[in-house]
């Protein structure tokens, strides 16, 4: 049962979006690769395709005697209001920012990717390749149709296309004369930029890392290959420490069916001072539907193993594919809070593009409200077989170990064949007991609520209270009191009614915690006197309230009432090797549940039943710690 308090009728779903939202926050972290870019003296044009945010260009480059960068400017597109009709110098203006070396406050302090600079590099130095290293950004720009663009491509780096071959696929930027700007280097002047005459376009290779002043002409398009990746953040894919799954959609651009191929990468080794990565994240791709169950099928994607799909030509049906990846954490073996991450390599057929997309996830901790069911679908029987045999109404003789009482006229003997055997004290004799489970005709919900803590064992409770505490924080407590009197209507109370209710709200420990015990198991007793729960008590019935006929003196335990001990099992199973399953595993588990029923009486006297089934279990928030509260 999941009731609101105060009986406020609010979305369930939206509150604990709401509460994951205020109870974590997500730890910055990157996947890194090295982007180098040639430089020559002078003016260079370059597009960075990484984001270098992690440090600054005083860090990067001042601190290098070797480097041989003067200044750098970075070009802020402009607006529609204010287009560049021909290439603009460098100069002091809202659209540069500018950092020159040794200058004390620059105003361009970092590099950010996907985006153009000219940088101008010491003539005393014949060339210089420039290492970049930071975070991979795949295409964002957008072209302004009222000007020229200061842009770069995501060409490969071996071998790129030539202008003509490269632009051939766009229809949008064919026109009569392109406008084609680029810096040969040396200092600023009526050549530099230079115009690229048509002519050229067979000669000039579209350099991964170089820019150009580009006019798109009169028709919107947002160009930068063949094919386009369409990444569902701009920061790439991170599944932190608890998404399961992430869509990319691949787009063919051209004329021409296309063939795209996806790499996963290792992740270069992290700069000082950034979060350490432990290896790639290990990432399933989604595969065809099966009818039959209902289920997806599935790849794994090895680093550096080759996943393909062929692209029908633009506008045409095929031309557009959702890439759907997944994470298996079950197989995440690195310490909780460890940094998997990798590199999303994207080419195409035609060896014009590479797309580089950082996907990251986070080793992640089990500690959390769980809340779940379990189906009964097996009972287990008591049902008793008797001894069968040869009866006479004659005492003197045995048969078949059976003594019977004659008759009191004591009368000629008599037999009885195939009758029921009774023992010395009178009693049917047993030859066996059938106690093996059976199925039931409609399995039986029990609601399972667990709270799973970052060490330590986890806990089965039968009620507990999500919400804000006064501070604001979320908190999973036993009690009411620990949340903030004034936020009631956005709180939450979840209880279990198959549970025994105490008034302090008893927590039955489990022998592990989730993600580190396959089995876990709890012992939840119901006293024989427990008028609250125990199901054989009834206060004002005289034959089942424990107490003698004066009402005066309790009897012990069996007299009129047992008590109930329940040994609960909660045997988590490895998830089904489907796609959906696999990538769940972060906040869902299932498994078998077992629970064994003894019943105590006079003494030593106990009686067992058994039941099974299968249980699930949803992580509904995130918070580590169980509050206790009154």
């Amino acid at each position: 049962m999941i009731a609101p308090l105060k009986m406020k009728k609010t979305s369930l779903l939206s509150w604990f979006v709401a509460a994951f939202v205020l109870g974590g926050t997500v730890a910055a972290r990157a996947q890194w690769v090295t982007q180098s870019i040639d430089l020559k003296p002078g003016w260079n044009a370059v597009f960075v395709h990484v984001d270098a945010n992690h440090t600054t260009l005083a860090s990067m480059i001042s601190s290098d005697p070797a480097n041989p960068i003067l200044e750098i400017w970075r070009w802020n597109p402009v607006s529609v209001g204010h287009f560049t009709a021909s290439p603009t110098q460098p100069t002091a203006a809202p659209e540069w920012a500018t950092w020159r070396r040794n200058e004390a406050a620059p105003e361009l302090q970092r590099l950010s990717g996907d985006m153009a600079y000219l940088v101008r590099v010491g003539t005393n130095v014949p060339s210089y390749v420039w290492q970049v290293k930071g975070l991979p950004v795949a295409p964002r720009h957008e072209w302004t149709i009222t000007g020229l663009n200061l842009i770069g491509f995501p060409t490969v780096t071996n071998n790129p296309p030539k202008f003509d071959a490269f632009l051939g696929q766009s229809p949008e930027l064919q026109s009569p004369s392109p406008e084609i700007y680029q810096y040969p280097g040396g200092e600023l002047g009526v050549n530099n930029p230079a115009l690229v005459p048509s002519s050229l376009f067979r000669l000039i290779p579209v350099k991964r890392g170089q820019a150009f002043w580009m006019r798109s002409g009169t028709v919107f398009n947002r160009y930068f290959g063949p094919f386009e990746v369409v990444s569902p953040g701009i920061n790439g894919i991170d599944f932190g420490s608890d998404r399961s799954s992430a869509t990319l959609r691949l787009r063919n651009l051209s004329s021409v069916s296309l063939t795209v191929t996806l790499r996963l990468g290792d992740s270069e080794a992290a700069p000082a001072g950034q979060a350490a990565i432990v290896g790639a994240p290990p990432l399933l791709l989604r595969g065809a539907l099966n009818t039959t169950n209902l289920t997806y099928g599935y790849t794994n994607v090895p680093v550096n193993t080759a996943r393909t799909w062929t692209l029908a030509p633009r506008n045409q049906p095929g031309s557009e594919v959702d890439v759907v990846l997944g994470l298996n954490r079950s197989v995440i073996s690195a310490p909780v809070g460890s940094l998997l991450a990798g590199i999303l390599r994207f080419t195409d057929s035609m060896g014009h593009t590479q797309v580089e997309i950082p996907v990251a996830a986070t080793a992640a901790a089990s500690a959390g409200l769980w809340v779940g069911n379990a189906a009964v679908a097996q009972v287990g029987q008591y049902l008793k077989t008797y001894a069968h045999g040869f009866v006479t109404n004659y005492v003197g003789t045995a048969t078949n170990g059976d003594y019977v009482v004659p008759n009191a006229m004591n009368t000629a003997i008599t037999v009885t064949s195939n009758s029921l055997i009774t023992g010395p004290n009178g009693r049917y004799v047993v030859t066996g007991t059938n106690t093996a489970l059976g199925a039931v005709p409609r399995s039986y919900p029990l609601r399972l609520i667990v709270h799973s803590p970052a060490s330590g064992n986890a806990v089965l409770l039968q009620r507990t209270y999500v919400g804000l505490n006064t501070s604001s924080n979320v908190v999973v407590a036993t009690g009411e009191s620990a949340l903030d009197p004034a936020r009631l209507k956005n709180a939450r109370r979840v209880s279990s009614t198959h549970l025994p209710w105490t008034t302090t709200n008893t927590v039955w420990s489990l022998n592990g915690r989730i993600g580190s015990q396959t089995n876990l198991v709890a012992t939840v007793t119901v006293d024989y006197d427990d008028r609250i729960s125990n199901p054989f008590l009834h206060i004002y019935h005289p034959d089942h309230d424990n107490l003698d006929v004066q009402f005066a003196n309790v009897l012990p335990r069996g007299s009129e009432s047992y008590t109930v001990e329940r040994a609960i099992t909660l045997n988590v199973q490895p998830p089904a090797n489907d796609f959906s399953s696999l990538v769940a595993g972060a906040d869902t588990v299932t498994g078998e549940y077992l629970e064994t029923i003894t019943v105590k009486g006079l003494g030593t006297s106990a009686r067992e039943y058994r039941v099974r089934g299968g249980f699930s279990l949803t992580r509904i928030s995130h918070v580590p710690t169980l509050t206790l509260a009154p």
